[in-house]
Parts: structure tokens; C-alpha cells; sequence
């Protein structure tokens, strides 16, 4: 009977391991984006029930469950989208195919599609996205451009370390050849094509993705992408109610605070979404005080489903301190004989500053103000369901300025930028600890009684810039037709005005012909020039692209008119002071194809040629009215192929790129001088690659490594101008075969993060950056023996960053504790120099880049 039973027993046990095995089910499906069916990588899902069951989607967007059969609601949940519940019964392996998650912003897929986002393994280009959570997760208190850092062939720093100073250079072309685009709105300057971050401080807190596209990129606008484009999508209305708080703070006096709040959609079809928030700081770079603000807000209301309106505002009015001068190595180190002082701060000097009535005040080069708010008016009209016109209306109205001191002695203020000298003169003004000594410059201003002999002036730079976008979309079976106008104008105006008279009694200035000489100036009053820059562009666009189920193809050109007109008021009579019309007729032509080899393999090429406009200041001669006759187009011919491959648990792209850049311009400040040089030629080429491995649904490791030769292809000649725009002479530079300058040509990083708990998450990032080379100074090169010398090459420098986050939730408020530690073994680095006259780290002035800094923040979303 006891055998029976045992065998009873095991017979039972048999009979039951199939029911077992029954009992359990795998539920998989794939979360896409609703609009564009891109896969949503990193996306949570879990058990309502219990948080601690659940998973997250691979690289493909796919995913896997594992449960007990029986009935359960899953959530969906990513960042950027409104969260999903669903309901399940598994009885086995149950497939829920695709699952689209709707963007938690409304009319954000429409705002897409307008500023030509790119999508992977479809637009024959070479893309890097960084939606918000990695800026959420990797940005802490850096600068904005600093959160590119990781991706092939960008290099960006702090560049002189003051607030919003920061610059960015893709494949060796810095922001005046980079086109960066919000919401699809061109914002570099009209007249040089430059990105001031400055002007765009508060930029991280309401961006949704930041998408960069190397080399032409997918725009259809004619602007100024030789390098890349930079194309960054705001906040639009939250289609749900709603709103958060965030305080973050860290080192040197570091304070952040934002509020967020929203309506939702409303049933009236109304959403209105708030944000506002301040930062302060002391700066790590000594002096450089700041103190910034920054709103967003936009109305959005449906009107039915074929009409969308929006208003849109944001702005981040700001002033700061800065470091306007480089020094050499030695008198960072304190090893300068010339050095008159102590240099206690190591690479955190700053000679541009002393105190005044007991607060930091900045000299020349030392303190910059600004306020650039961009507003739109946008419609949205389906026309029908192939169909659509999409139209904007921006403006821009900017204002804002840096700091100057002028007066027959403001010249020993200042550090000898040339030379790199601390002469008697210099120290006269100075304190022990080598700062500026306001005190006696008042003192003095107001023993002469009279004439200030140092004046504080602001140079400003302010416009006024308005546009009209207009995008028409159609398709005919597999072939999208897009036609569009972008009309813009634009005027600058560039002024001196005095701020502050250092205790003297008034100025002089003549250089204004049309106003009495030696009248006592004061407070306010216009010094030194007073000229505004005119720009008329309207240009035409058009694209034609195929799309099949496993190929995709487009062909783009463009043509625009562009109307220049300088006026003067200061060197020219009232009746005389407008100059004539100059006017440029551009285009570009370019094209692409990407073939779905398989579900893993694809390739894509493109190639592209152009034409651009000369920079306002290479139209003109030197600060005047007269026309150059050799102004000239800038031409660029690029091309570039590459090769993806994509699984559930891993990802790679390789890419290859050549551009030829002819006839550009080019400009130089070196120490109170610049130079300007026309007729410049440079190749530029490299390999790109990038790759995401994630072996487990917690783990995903990221490495990126890319390699640039670039270099200038022909000698010179230049113009060199002070600082007031007066024309020095006329040179040669013997640059031939240089190497184009303060960008790293070889850069790679590795990158691990992990999430456990489900609710917190570490990464650890690494990154190398070598074959930087300094910028180079014209006036070292004038001489035929400078022929066959490259420039300087920095120190290649190795960087780890390391970062941690905790979400939680309390009484059903969602919350998240982050924390951030930038370059966390304190390594000493440079990023920013300039090229000496010896070529050598002995005669290179250097900026050197931040040491361990940190931040940490508490966001509670309600």
C-alpha cells in the first residue's frame, strides 16, 4: 500500500507539470509612437496591481512579460506621452501587437512634421535624438549645448564659464554654420549666423526633443546646416491637468526653481499651459555672478478636427558675469615671472572684475545682459486626410548688451591680450589679489572734476525680427509633395551707450559728425558708433519623396533673395547715412535614399550642394558703408553614406562624410582686435559611430566614437579692425594644411546606466576628447616661415560624469529626486585656446575647463 501510494503521489506530480506550465503566459507587444510608429525605447511597463512586476521595451520597442494566467491591467507609461492602461485576460501567450502611446503635449506630431524631424531608418540621415528624460537625467547645472557632449562629432564646452557662454561645433563648424531651429523657427543671427546660449538660458526646461542631424540634415529650409542642424521641439499645451514644482540647487551658490502648470484639453478645446522659473548663482569661474529667468506659455485651442490654433511665447532675460581674456598655462599655475600677484584661483582667474560699493563689478568683456523672447501664431489646417497646410507667424524683439570701459585711460584696465603682459600701467589699477580697483578709479574720475578719464559703457546689440513660415503637404499613393515660403526681416541695431560715469562729471565723444564736438555726454547718451543692419530674405522650398515598405527617397531645393542695407548715423550726414541696397540670390539642391536591407540591416546615402550669402560684415569694408566688390558666395559640396543595424538588444549606426567648404568668411577676435578673413577654403571629413546595447531590461550601455580630419586647403589674406572697427591694415596668413581649430577631430564616451526597483536609476558616463587643436591667430601667421606649422594641439583630455535618480510616489503625487556630479575625478582639462605666436603651450592662451561640480533637485508633479 506504500508503494502505491508513492507511486500515486509521483503520478500526480507528472500529471500536474503540464498544468503548470499552462498556468503561466507571455504577454509581448511593441509601444510605438501614435504618429510616426517610431518605437519608444526604454518604456515602462508593469502591473497596475504591483509596480514591482513589470518590464521595459528594448531598442526594437518590444516587450516581454512573463505571468500567471488570470486578468490584469497593465500600465504603459514614457516620458513625453500620456500613460495607457489595458486590460488582459491570459490564458497563454498573448501578442498585443502595437501599442500607441499619444504625445502628452497637444499638437506636437503637427510641430514635428514643420520642423522636418527626422526619423530613423526612414530619412537618409545621420540623426542623434535626446528626448527630455535624458536631459532630465544628464543635464543637472550644466550648459544646454553640454547634454550633446556624448554624440558623434560634437564638441561642446563652457567657453569663457559664464552663464550661457557656452558653444557648441559639429563636424568643425561652430553655431554660425550649425542651423538651430525651435519649433521649426530658424533662430540663428541674421547678420553672422551665431547661437548666443545666453539668449536661450531657459531653453532645457520646456524642450520635449532635441534632434541633431548632422551634416545637411532633413530641413527644407535654406539655412546654415555645413555642419549639422540642431533641431529643437519646445513644450506644446499638456493635453492633461496638471502641473509641477521643481528646486534644485549646487555648487557655488546654485539655485533653480520652476513652476509648471496646465489646464489640459479642455471640452471646449481650450489648453493652456504656464511655466516660470529663476536661477541665480556665484558662478564657478570667479566674478561670474548670475542671475536668470526664464517663461514659457501656450494657448491651444481645437477648433474642430481640420483647424488647430496656438499661441506661443518663451523668453529667459538674464544677466551675467564674464571672463573675457584667456591666459597662459604658466599664470594659471602661478609659475609667470610677469605675474604681479598671487594667482590664488588656478584656473578659475578672472582679471576682468573687482568690487565696487561691496558687490562684483565686471570691466571690459566682464558682464553681459540680455532678453530675447520668441512669440508665434500658428495654424494647423487637415486639409483633407492627405493633406495639410501648416502656417507660423514669430517675431523677435531682442535687446541686451555687454559691458565696455572707455576714456583715454581705459587702456590700462586692461590685461594685455596681445602680448599676454601684466604691465606697470595694468597693476596702477589693481588691488593685491590683481583685481580692479573701482574705488581709485572713482577716486580719480572725480579728483579731475570733469571729463571722465574711465566711462562704463554698455555695447548693445538689439533687433527687431519678424517671419512668416508656411509649410503645404500633400501625397499621391507613395509620393509626398511639400512646397513651402520662408520670408523673414530683420534689423539690428549696434550702439555704445554710456552707463555709468565712475564718478566723473560727463564725456566726450566725437565720433558722432552730426552733433556739436566736445558736448558734454552723460548717462545714456550714444559714444563711439550707432548703425543699424537692414535684411530682407524671402525664399521659396520644395520636396519630393517616395516611400515604400522597405525604401525611402527625396529629392529638396531651395532658392531665396536676400536684400542687405547698412545705415549709419554716426559717420555719415543725416541726408547721407543709408548705403544701397546689396542683394544675393542663394540655392540649394540635395537628395538621399535609405533601403531597409531586412527588419535589421539598412543603408542611406546623401549629398548636397549649395550656395550661401557672405555674413553681413564681409559685404561691407571694415564698420562703413562701402560695398565690397569682392564679396562672394560661399559655396559647399557635401555627401555621406552609412549603415544601421538594429535589434531587440542592440543598436548601431556607422556613417562617413566629406564636405568641402569654399570662398567662406571667417572671423577672429583675438584680445581687442579682430580679423577678418574672406575666400577661405576647408575640407572637412570623417567616420561616425554610435551604438546601444541593452542585454537586460534594467541595463543599457551607450558608446559613441568618432574621427575628423579637418583642415584648411589654401593660404589667405585678411583685414584687421580694433575693437571700435577701425581697419588696421590688410595681411596674409599662411594657413594652408592648419588644422581647423578648437573642435575635437577624435572624441568618444561610453555610457552605462541602470535602473533597479523600478524606481531608481544610475549612469555612469565617460568621455575622451583628442586632436583638438588651437584656434588660429591670423597675426602669427603673416610671415612665409608660419607655411607647413600647425597649430598647437592640446592635451587630449579623458572626462567621467556620474548621475542618480530616485521616483517615487506620496499621497499619488509623482515625484523624482536627481542628482548630478560632472567630471567627477576633478581632472584638470583645457577645451578653449587659441594659438600662440610659437605654436607651443608656452605662448597659447587657454580657457580650462570646469572642474568636480554638482547639482541635485527635487521635482513634485501634481
Amino acid at each position: 500500500m506504500k508503494h502505491f501510494i508513492t507511486k500515486l503521489y509521483v503520478v500526480g506530480l507528472l500529471l500536474a507539470l503540464p498544468l503548470a506550465i499552462v498556468a503561466q503566459g507571455k504577454v509581448s507587444g511593441k509601444l510605438v509612437d501614435a504618429s510616426s510608429n517610431e518605437p519608444l525605447i526604454g518604456a515602462a511597463v508593469y502591473l497596475k496591481s504591483d509596480k514591482g512586476v513589470g518590464t521595459v521595451t528594448s531598442l526594437d520597442g518590444t516587450f516581454e512579460l512573463i505571468l500567471e494566467s488570470g486578468k490584469y491591467e497593465l500600465v504603459f507609461t514614457y516620458l513625453g506621452y500620456i500613460d495607457q492602461n489595458k486590460m488582459i485576460t491570459l490564458e497563454g501567450d498573448l501578442d498585443l501587437e502595437a501599442i500607441k502611446l499619444e504625445p502628452s503635449t497637444v499638437g506636437l506630431t503637427e510641430v514635428s512634421v514643420v520642423a522636418s524631424f527626422a526619423t530613423d531608418r526612414k530619412t537618409p540621415v545621420a540623426i542623434s535624438n535626446i528626448p527630455a528624460s535624458v536631459i532630465v537625467e544628464k543635464l543637472g547645472n550644466q550648459e544646454f549645448p553640454e547634454i550633446l557632449k556624448s554624440t558623434p562629432s560634437v564638441y561642446a564646452t563652457k567657453g569663457s564659464g559664464g552663464f550661457g557662454d557656452s558653444r557648441v561645433n559639429i563636424r568643425g563648424f561652430n553655431t554660425s554654420n550649425i542651423g538651430v531651429l525651435v519649433n521649426g523657427v530658424p533662430v540663428n543671427d541674421m547678420e553672422n549666423g551665431k547661437v548666443y546660449f545666453s539668449n536661450w538660458a531657459g531653453l532645457s526646461d520646456v524642450t520635449s526633443v532635441m534632434q541633431v542631424q548632422r551634416g545637411l540634415g532633413a530641413s527644407k529650409l535654406a539655412i546654415s546646416s555645413v555642419g549639422g542642424t540642431m533641431n529643437i521641439l519646445t513644450k506644446s499645451a499638456d493635453a492633461e491637468q496638471g502641473g509641477s514644482f521643481y528646486a534644485g540647487m549646487g555648487n557655488d551658490g546654485y539655485k533653480k526653481f520652476n513652476f509648471n502648470v496646465s489646464t489640459g484639453l479642455m471640452e471646449n478645446g481650450w489648453a493652456i499651459t504656464l511655466l516660470g522659473g529663476t536661477v541665480r548663482g556665484d558662478g564657478y569661474i570667479n566674478g561670474t555672478n548670475f542671475q536668470g529667468y526664464n517663461y514659457f506659455a501656450n494657448i491651444t485651442k481645437v477648433i474642430n478636427d481640420d483647424h488647430r490654433l496656438s499661441f506661443q511665447i518663451f523668453g529667459a532675460p538674464q544677466w551675467h558675469g564674464q571672463r573675457g581674456n584667456k591666459h597662459l598655462i604658466s599664470t594659471y599655475e602661478n609659475k609667470n615671472e610677469q605675474l604681479p600677484f598671487s594667482n590664488n584661483s588656478g584656473a578659475k582667474l578672472n582679471t576682468e572684475y573687482g568690487i565696487r560699493n561691496g558687490e562684483i563689478y565686471g570691466g571690459s568683456y566682464g558682464y553681459n545682459f540680455y532678453h530675447k523672447p520668441q512669440a508665434s501664431i500658428n495654424h494647423y489646417w487637415d486639409i483633407n486626410s492627405t493633406t495639410s497646410l501648416s502656417t507660423s507667424v514669430y517675431a523677435s524683439i531682442s535687446s541686451g548688451g555687454g559691458r565696455r570701459i572707455r576714456g583715454d585711460k581705459a587702456a590700462e584696465l586692461d590685461y594685455d591680450r596681445n602680448n599676454h603682459e601684466f604691465s606697470q600701467s595694468f597693476m596702477k589699477w589693481r588691488n593685491g589679489d590683481g583685481l580692479i580697483d573701482w574705488d581709485q578709479v572713482t577716486e580719480h574720475n572725480n579728483d579731475i572734476n570733469g571729463k571722465g578719464d574711465f566711462v562704463a559703457s554698455n555695447s548693445i546689440n538689439s533687433h527687431e525680427w519678424y517671419g512668416l513660415l508656411s509649410t503645404f503637404n500633400t501625397a499621391v499613393d507613395n509620393i509626398s509633395l511639400t512646397f513651402g515660403l520662408d520670408s523673414r526681416y530683420y534689423v539690428g541695431s549696434h550702439y555704445e551707450e554710456i552707463d555709468d560715469l565712475l564718478g566723473s562729471q560727463f564725456y566726450i565723444d566725437d565720433n558722432n559728425i552730426n552733433r556739436p564736438t566736445q558736448q558734454a555726454l552723460r548717462e545714456g547718451d550714444k559714444i563711439n558708433y550707432h548703425n543699424d543692419m537692414q535684411v530682407v530674405r524671402n525664399g521659396l522650398f520644395g520636396q519630393a519623396e517616395i516611400s515604400l515598405s522597405d525604401f525611402t527617397a527625396f529629392i529638396s531645393a531651395t532658392a531665396s533673395y536676400q536684400n542687405v542695407r547698412r545705415i549709419d548715423y554716426f559717420q555719415y550726414a543725416a541726408d547721407n547715412y543709408k548705403s544701397d541696397w546689396v542683394d544675393f540670390a542663394d540655392w540649394s539642391v540635395k537628395g538621399g535614399a535609405n533601403y531597409n536591407i531586412n527588419d535589421n540591416h539598412n543603408v542611406f546615402v546623401n549629398a548636397g550642394y549649395f550656395t550661401r550669402s557672405p555674413f553681413v560684415k564681409f559685404v561691407f569694408d571694415g564698420y562703413t558703408n562701402d560695398i565690397l566688390d569682392d564679396a562672394k558666395y560661399e559655396k559647399v559640396m557635401t555627401f555621406e553614406g552609412g549603415y544601421g543595424y538594429r535589434s531587440r538588444v542592440f543598436n548601431a549606426k556607422l556613417g562617413y562624410y566629406y564636405t568641402e567648404w569654399r570662398d567662406q568668411g571667417l572671423s577672429r577676435s583675438v584680445g581687442d582686435q579682430t580679423y577678418n578673413l574672406l575666400g577661405l577654403n576647408s575640407r572637412h571629413m570623417g567616420l561616425e559611430l554610435e551604438a546601444t546595447y541593452k542585454p537586460t531590461k534594467n541595463l543599457t550601455i551607450r558608446a559613441m566614437a568618432s574621427v575628423g580630419d579637418w583642415k584648411y586647403m589654401d593660404d589667405v589674406r585678411f583685414q584687421q579692425v580694433d575693437d571700435e572697427g577701425n581697419l588696421i591694415g590688410e595681411f596674409n596668413a599662411y594657413i594652408k594644411d592648419v588644422s581647423v581649430g578648437n573642435s575635437a577631430q577624435t572624441t568618444a564616451a561610453l555610457g552605462i546606466n541602470y535602473r533597479f526597483l523600478n524606481s531608481f536609476n544610475i549612469g555612469f558616463d565617460g568621455n575622451y576628447f583628442g586632436n583638438n587643436f588651437a584656434d588660429f591667430d591670423p597675426s602669427t601667421r603673416t610671415g612665409s616661415n608660419a607655411a607647413g606649422i600647425n597649430s598647437w594641439q592640446v592635451p587630449d583630455a579623458y572626462l567621467f560624469d556620474l548621475d542618480a535618480g530616485y521616483n517615487f510616489t506620496i499621497a499619488s503625487v509623482k515625484s523624482r529626486i536627481s542628482c548630478k556630479i560632472n567630471n567627477l575625478l576633478n581632472t584638470e582639462y583645457i577645451t578653449d585656446a587659441d594659438d600662440g605666436k610659437n605654436h607651443d603651450w608656452k605662448t597659447s592662451p587657454v580657457y580650462y575647463g570646469f572642474g568636480r561640480t554638482y547639482s541635485v533637485g527635487l521635482k513634485v508633479n501634481f
